[in-house]
């Protein structure tokens, strides 16, 4: 630093000393207080004192210019007359859902009803004191990244965040509200997966903290620094792996891009319509719609949000995840509610001697959180990633339909990779791996053909396994939970019997066994894996006499 130190003498005028040093070095102050001192003809002392009062104000600008510059950048929007009665109109529609579904269509979004209102709901939630996160999740080139984009697009840019990829340590040196309350977003999980641990913390405790060494800035010893930034915040995440780490799923909703053949058709007409002169006006109305959005989420307030039905509300309760999933269900609720603010009548109540104002959710907010948890966390749910259970479906549609043409029962339908590659236009890599983890779970077998061949056999009936868009447990709020929740197609635990559930384990008894229930034993069992023998763990072996040799398939499709 460069420093000057001057004074005025009767005898010698102006006299001055400069010189360029440390100032946090205390060698090179005194140094410079002694040559000041014999140049100024002044007393040592009072040249120090003089130089410390110079260090110390230093010290308070540079703590003013570290604190603006570490301060969030107020983004005041003023909303014009016109702006503010246009978003009203928007949040105090009775068809609020539905104008909000129909205007994805309008910003370019194709079909995804169901993401594009969760995905709407989880950015609203950032006002929430537990937002909800969201994975958006296909194959490369599927539209994840525009679906996130048009979803982004209605949030206000004051209130998102958007990275492209992010650093282990990133997160926890931001300033300390530089995310409450606003949505953060990485193009890619890739991206983020330095920073996951960071990502997780913040979504399920509400903010970071960490400790970290650096210099004192006076005495230059080693001191001990802690940093924090505070949420809550709303993530939003896309990715192409098959496999979701589970930590990071318990956190998040995972969305699945629709990737039949009749959307990417659909995708397709969009795109040309774009070239057109209705796209070029379609552009412009974009903008317009955009903005409305943007100016109603300004409007929001995070008010709290009362839910008088929770009491009478049912969850599945069938795996310890759903403890989390439980809460998701309930915010997605609230995350309704909130949005319907300014069509909800504000109440207040005191609690701890303060006035708190809030509103209420209604039945119809229970009834679309229903609708969409089936679709969002029945999925969740399943063992299956959604691009397993896509192939599943269309392996039960084939093979139905091949049965029924050859006119054979569907356990002697036999179908190869190739075959499925051609009719479902499917990639090697995208169908082996999906294929491999249904060989895996047993729903789809694989056998040794001719010439070292794998041939395989669907072993998994819809009829045996609930719908994977589906979520047990949830009711009616009218209706209140019974003490035992049973699924709709099982009898109660009194009844003779019960529904379908899982498959039966073996399927045929061994010779001089009777058959149980009554059977015949002759009807019980499959065609081909029936031998009279009993494996040790109870199921029927899988070797099969000549009189029931499958019928090995050669084209799957109709």
């Amino acid at each position: 630093m460069n420093v000057l130190v001057a004074r005025e003498d009767e005898r010698l005028g102006h006299v001055f000393h400069v010189d360029s040093f440390d100032l946090y070095s205390a060698r090179a102050r005194g140094v410079f207080c002694r040559q000041a001192a014999e140049v100024l003809g002044l007393a040592e002392e009072l040249v120090a004192r003089d130089l410390g009062r110079v260090l110390m104000v230093c010290e308070e600008r540079a703590e003013d210019v570290i604190r603006q510059a570490q301060a969030p950048e107020e983004q005041a929007v003023v909303l014009s007359e016109a702006e503010r009665d246009r978003a009203l109109e928007l949040l105090r529609a009775p068809d609020l859902i539905e104008r909000v579904a129909g205007d994805f269509g309008a910003v370019g979004v194709v079909g995804e009803r169901a993401n594009c209102l969760v995905g709407y709901l989880a950015a609203v939630s950032r006002k929430l004191d537990r937002p909800l996160a969201v994975i958006v999740q296909s194959t490369s080139a599927a539209g994840k990244s525009a679906l996130q984009d048009a979803v982004l697009s209605m949030v206000p840019e004051e209130e998102r965040v958007s990275f492209s990829a992010m650093t282990g340590q990133s997160l926890f040196y931001m300033g300390e509200s530089d995310l409450a309350h606003k949505v953060l977003a990485v193009s890619e999980e890739e991206g983020a997966e330095r920073a996951s641990y960071a990502l997780k913390l913040l979504q399920s405790e509400g903010e970071l903290s960490i400790a970290s060494t650096g210099k004192d800035g006076t005495t230059g010893r080693l001191v001990t620094h802690t940093y924090k930034v505070r949420g809550p915040v709303s993530i939003f995440l896309t990715m192409t792996a098959v496999d979701v780490d589970e930590e990071l799923l318990n956190r998040c909703l995972v969305l699945s891009v629709d990737e039949d053949r009749d959307q990417t058709r659909a995708i397709h007409r969009r795109q040309r319509e774009r070239e057109t002169l209705k796209g070029l006006v379609a552009e412009r109305e974009r903008r317009a719609v955009l903005k409305v959005h943007q100016d109603a989420q300004r409007l929001l307030e995070p008010v709290a949000v009362v839910n008088p039905f929770a009491t009478s509300l049912s969850f599945s309760d069938t795996r310890t995840r759903t403890r989390r999933d439980h809460v998701k269900y309930l915010t997605l609720i609230r995350a309704i509610a909130l949005l319907h603010q300014h069509q909800r009548p504000r109440k207040s109540a005191v609690v701890d001697g303060q006035p708190v104002s809030y509103i209420e959710a209604t039945r119809e907010d229970v009834v679309l959180a229903n609708r969409l948890a089936h679709r969002v966390l029945g999925r969740s749910l399943d063992e299956l990633p959604p691009g397993t259970r896509r192939l599943l479906d269309r392996l039960e549609q084939l093979v139905a339909a091949a049965a029924g043409e050859l006119g054979v029962s569907r356990e002697r339908v036999r179908f190869t990779r190739r075959e499925l590659r051609e009719q479902l236009s499917w990639g090697d890599t995208q169908l082996k791996v999906h294929l491999a983890r249904l060989v895996t779970l047993e729903l789809v077998h694989a056998h040794r053909g001719a010439h070292g061949q794998f041939v395989y056999e669907l072993a998994w009936d819809r009829g045996q396994a609930v719908d994977g868009a589906l979520l047990p447990g949830l009711i009616d709020p009218d209706q209140p939970a019974t003490e035992h929740d049973y699924d709709s197609d099982r009898s109660g635990s009194e009844a003779d019997r019960s529904g379908l559930g899982r498959s039966p384990v073996g399927g045929r008894s061994a010779s001089g066994r009777p058959a149980t229930n009554g059977a015949d034993p002759s009807s019980v069992g499959r065609s081909d894996r029936s031998s009279g023998e009993e494996t040790p763990n109870g199921l029927s072996p899988t070797s099969s006499s000549p009189a029931a040799e499958p019928v090995t398939v050669t084209a799957v499709g109709g």
